[in-house]
């Protein structure tokens, strides 16, 4: 597989394609899943998975030595009629069903939570409110563990908000009943020395439709790590994100969408903007279409835009295909700075430069806001996006 590439403005990236089977590539993690935080050995930075992650700042997560202290984090949840919300011991079989960790990371998460909250929409339940989940960081170092699950046929929304000030490792869980159809927004607007470590699980019922936005803005240093399989064919799954990158910030996306189950489908839409010094962006998308899953289609993109010098991105898309019976699979990745033409246009007809470029950059992530589908939450995002705009002027 192509080497990830520290992209220069203006340059694009295609990634590659492997069809041997044999092949080891960036979906095989460097260990098996595992609950087990011992079945992890400690990184150290030349692993293919934590190569582009500042370890020195994840405030020992990564190696053990970080510990629940101070209040950590607290969790609320809104829910409407026909769901129920429950908090759990680590013994509810509930928990790890939708995949196990496949780092050292989110194997330490799940070792250390105490308690859990389980949110599960009653079968063919159709939610015409959404369900909200704040997450507020106190200060601490918190390990967190949530499962959302549906119904066969049931239909729901679920905004999961995470602000304040924490270290923070946790594991989220989505499992979709038979027919079911979640959406779920998941905001990291933390204060400027969070840290977010945290890996998402989606295990997608037959003909089941899962759409997953990650939206992330504020943090010292956010890696999340986007998981979806298939339980039975017929499964559909979304993976859309954007992210607006500042300067001396660390964000990571790290997808994986394992086609295990034929006839199911994917698409998956990242983008995002990065401006000053130190500002990194990293996008990482897999891609397996496994033996058996015959008459897979997907698709994945990965979009930056550079606003400043001293931004760096790391765009890698990686596509594995185990047959040659697939509908379609293809993948694409680009970064550039600001299109002059567009300016050009803008400015020529009046518009001033400044007034130009966020134009522009709203027009840029306009696609994605708009897969939120909550009035609220997209107005929250599009005043953040204007907020780090006028702050680059």
């Amino acid at each position: 597989m192509a080497e990830a590439q520290n992209i220069p403005a203006g340059s694009t990236t295609a990634g590659s394609i492997a069809v041997a089977a044999e092949s080891t590539v960036a979906t095989r993690m460097s260990a098996p899943p595992s609950f087990d935080v011992a079945d992890f050995p400690v990184p150290h930075g030349r692993e293919e998975e934590w190569r582009f992650t500042p370890l020195e700042r994840l405030r020992g997560l990564h190696d053990g030595t970080a510990v629940a202290t101070g209040e950590g984090v607290k969790v609320d949840i809104e829910a409407p009629e026909g769901v129920t919300v429950e908090t759990v011991g680590r013994d509810d079989e509930r928990l790890g069903r939708a995949g196990k960790p496949v780092d050292r990371v989110a194997a330490q998460a799940y070792s250390s939570f105490e308690k859990a909250s389980v949110v599960t929409v009653a079968k063919d339940a159709v939610l015409t409110e959404p369900i909200r989940i704040a997450v507020h960081g106190h200060a601490g170092t918190a390990f967190g563990h949530q499962v959302i699950e549906l119904g066969a046929f049931a239909e729901a929304v679920v905004v999961i908000d995470h602000t304040g000030d924490a270290v923070l490792a946790a594991n989220v869980d989505y499992v979709l009943g038979d027919g079911a159809k979640l959406t779920v927004v998941s905001v990291q607007d933390w204060d400027e020395k969070a840290v977010h470590v945290a890996q998402h699980n989606a295990l997608v019922g037959r003909d089941a439709s899962f759409k997953s936005v990650v939206v992330t803005f504020g943090g010292d240093v956010v890696r999340i790590h986007p998981r979806v399989a298939y339980a039975a064919p017929g499964g559909e799954a979304e993976l859309f994100g954007l992210y607006f990158t500042d300067a001396g910030q660390h964000q990571e996306h790290r997808l994986l969408v394992d086609h295990n189950t034929p006839h199911c489908k994917s698409n998956v839409a990242y983008k995002g903007a990065l401006q000053g010094e130190g500002a990194h962006a990293v996008w990482i998308g897999d891609v397996l279409i496994q033996a058996a899953a015959e008459g897979t289609d997907t698709y994945e993109l990965n979009r930056n835009l550079v606003l400043t010098d001293g931004a760096r991105v790391d765009s890698v898309p990686n596509l594995e295909i185990e047959t040659g019976e697939i509908a379609g699979a293809g993948h694409a990745s680009a970064t550039g700075r600001f299109d002059d033409e567009q300016l050009f246009y803008l400015m020529a007809r009046g518009i001033p430069e400044t007034e130009a470029r966020r134009l522009v950059v709203r027009g840029f992530f306009a696609e994605l806001v708009q897969q939120i589908g909550l009035p609220d939450v997209q107005e929250r995002l599009i005043a953040k996006i204007e907020a780090e705009l006028e702050a680059s002027v």
